[in-house]
């Protein structure tokens, strides 16, 4: 049989990949972390780290072993959120998941209120273009740009976000406003990086928009993270398009062409269907909800 510490310590050093910064996050020291290990193996009569100098790498055996640990991990935190709350009284972290661009220019601000009024839920707000695995509790909860496809997520629409043009009046002053969509090609774009797997798959429209097919406009710069290219257009870099909620939040910006929108994104409030009875998640979606219902997107 296995030793739930033991295992608690491997849980720990997999995710960590070194018993010295497992040993931090347990408040153990490197040797008291390196010995459980090897009494683990020796109970498991298998290898279950690769031990080289720039750190540990599992096993076949290992990878076994994590990937089941792992779920236990994941079930027994969600059963310990669930027992810190009461039926009339949400209480406990509620993890986040959201992209860089609404998790930082619309989320993030209104996460102050939410705390003012429910004090006991801890929000850890995680931001990533890529999608976490709600699955295995990488987070609570998703705000999406993409519907989600697996069957055991619960969805609700939470908004339709509206893109437009904007540039700086630097960069306006220097190179003048765009009069028409064909006069785009005439100018700097600054567009997030294809290579980096955009969160929704037509956001780089300002590069295809009134021009041939095979023939996009070529961007100024491409980078992975739409804060960076707020910045980048607050500089005088170039012009770009931001979500509405961006570029009217942000002093500095002037919007050009406004008669010109682009795609519509839908964003969606996505848990686990065994989260569905959770208080935390309740009030927190219904937060944001009443939030987009005030907000002109």
């Amino acid at each position: 049989m296995m030793d739930w510490d033991k295992l608690r310590v491997f849980h720990a050093v997999a995710e960590a990949g070194s018993f010295t910064r497992a040993g931090d996050e347990l408040g153990l020291s490197q040797s008291a972390v390196s010995r459980k290990i090897s009494a683990l193996e020796d109970t498991a009569a298998a290898p279950l780290f690769h031990r080289h100098a720039r750190g540990l790498i599992l096993t076949e055996q290992g990878e076994l072993l994590y990937r089941t640990v792992r779920e236990v991990f994941a079930k027994l935190a969600m059963v310990e959120g669930q027992l810190a709350e009461n039926k009339d009284h949400p209480k406990g972290q509620l993890k986040v998941t959201a992209t860089v661009g609404l998790g930082s220019f619309w989320l993030a601000p209104r996460i102050g209120e939410f705390a003012d009024l429910y004090p006991d839920v801890s929000v850890d707000l995680v931001l990533d273009d890529k999608e976490l695995d709600l699955s295995m509790r990488e987070a609570d909860v998703a705000i999406r740009l993409i519907p989600p496809r697996q069957a055991e997520l619960v969805q609700r629409h939470l908004m339709t976000i509206r893109n437009f043009i904007y540039a700086s009046p630097a960069y306006v002053e220097r190179y003048g406003v765009p009069q028409s969509i064909p006069d785009l090609d005439n100018h700097k774009i600054v567009v997030y990086g294809d290579e980096s797997r955009p969160p929704v798959p037509e956001l780089n429209w300002l590069l295809t928009i009134g021009a041939p097919e095979d023939q996009p406009r070529r961007p100024v710069l491409t980078v992975n993270n739409v804060y960076a290219i707020l910045r980048a257009v607050q500089s005088g870099l170039g012009i770009a398009t931001f979500a509405k909620f961006m570029g009217e939040e942000q002093h500095g910006l002037v919007q050009v062409l406004p008669e010109v929108e682009g795609p519509r994104f839908e964003a969606y409030f996505v848990y686990p269907e065994e989260l569905r009875n959770s208080k935390r998640i309740q009030v927190f979606r219904d937060f944001l909800l009443r939030k987009v219902a005030e907000a002109d997107l």
